[in-house]
């Protein structure tokens, strides 16, 4: 008799798509990690669930799958994957049974038309080829994922160096899940992929990043990059990081902070990577201009010494200098006996509306140019004095002492 598994909580849309297949004459199962994480919560009631996508795989082909509803988009439709809109305009994906037949470590050449058996066969690891039937709860498991699970254990479907083999990505899936998940990673898999480590070239930029910023989400994210250091892939992705000690990663676990963007910028700066090679790494993963202006700037205000919390024209020049990411440094930086002092000294120079910027300045450039005191670039110069003064002494930002100030240092 088959088991049976009441996977609870699947949305509705997922649901009527599943039933219309199986009404038309097709197979459907439940896929991915919305499957995974409810026998996740089953060994672990406590812990956090996370939101997993609830896929359908299916005997029906794409060209059958877009027949069969009315609103779908191809999304990879070369690899049998259809996403199909619901109701509510919420994507589904629905992919069809499918066996690589040839790859290259990045892409695959697939065939349909094979079993469900089949298809679980060519998936990454155990805990990821467990399908449930949408109506009777029958759960599909030939590879024993669901021990796996109960045991904490990563590991691959049937040959692990084959597996890798097929796509390399997997190599950093395998990290990720382990250090997000806290499981070990069974040792024939280790052998593997530690094997390949070296061969991550041809991966798509994008996609290593995207693993990197996943693993780092870990509760403490510092397993995550202790394991890409042993495995051998951290020095491969990023060589800047030949000077990272043992024990930083533990320091960013000590931070408490869990933005994979600043942690990424608090890697380099214990690895003593100044703001210029640092972006130029992030650059080279694809990440947005935005992150690599953060990670950047987070880096230059480490590099600069944290002010003491009780020396606020210290803290006030550190701010002028840093300001858009004070708060990212110091979470990262501070020991958290020491951060709220800091935070402190920076909430009350805040407050006070201290000048940090020239813009600050109760006067502007055009109060100079009206009083014919400056113009052009000496009238940059000339604020850039003045603010340098404010933050030595805020009660100089009055406009009487500046104008005064301002007549003083043109003669």
């Amino acid at each position: 008799m088959a088991e049976v598994f009441p996977l609870a909580g699947v949305p509705r849309g997922a649901r009527d798509i599943a039933v219309r297949l199986l009404e038309a004459g097709h197979e459907a199962w439940y896929v991915g990690g919305a499957v995974r994480d409810a026998l996740l919560a089953e060994r672990d009631p406590s812990a956090p669930r996370r939101e997993g996508d609830f896929d359908i795989t299916t005997s029906a082909t794409p060209d059958q799958v877009q027949k069969l509803f009315r609103r779908t988009v191809s999304v990879g439709i070369e690899h049998g994957t259809v996403a199909v809109l619901d109701d509510e305009n919420a994507a589904h994906e629905v992919t069809t049974f499918r066996q690589d037949i040839e790859t290259d470590g990045r892409h695959a050449v697939v065939k349909f038309g094979v079993s469900l058996a089949e298809d679980l066969a060519r998936r990454d690891f155990t805990f990821n080829a467990i399908a449930v039937h949408p109506t009777s709860g029958e759960l599909c498991d030939p590879f024993r994922g669901r021990d796996d699970i109960a045991a904490g254990i990563v590991r691959a479907v049937g040959d692990p160096a084959r597996r890798f083999l097929e796509d390399r990505l997997r190599i950093l899936r395998a990290l990720r899940f382990a250090a997000v998940l806290g499981f070990e990673i069974e040792p024939a898999t280790w052998d593997a992929l530690v094997a390949q480590a070296g061969e991550l070239e041809h991966l798509s930029r994008e996609r290593v990043r995207d693993e990197w910023l996943k693993t780092l989400a870990a509760p403490a994210p510092g397993d995550g990059i202790r394991l890409w250091k042993k495995a051998g892939v951290l020095r491969s992705v990023w060589p800047e990081l030949a000077q990272l000690t043992p024990a930083s990663p533990g320091r960013l676990d000590a931070a408490e902070v869990h933005d994979p963007v600043l942690l990424t910028a608090g890697m380099f700066w214990h690895a003593e990577v100044g703001p210029d090679a640092a972006e130029t790494a992030v650059r080279r993963l694809r990440f947005s201009n935005k992150d690599t202006a953060r990670v950047r700037s987070v880096v230059a205000a480490l590099d600069d010494t944290l002010p003491a919390p009780g020396q606020a024209r210290d803290v006030r020049r550190w701010l002028s200098r840093h300001r858009e990411v004070a708060r990212d440094a110091i979470a990262l930086a501070e020991p958290r006996s020491r951060r709220p002092d800091l935070l402190a000294a920076v909430e009350a120079i805040e407050l006070a509306g201290d000048a940090l910027s020239v813009r600050d300045l109760v006067i502007s450039g055009k109060d100079l140019q009206d009083a014919g005191l400056a113009s052009g670039k000496v009238l940059g110069d000339l604020l850039r004095q003045l603010l340098d003064e404010a933050l030595e002494e805020p009660w100089k930002n009055s406009r009487e002492h500046l104008l005064a100030r301002a007549r003083e240092l043109v003669q």
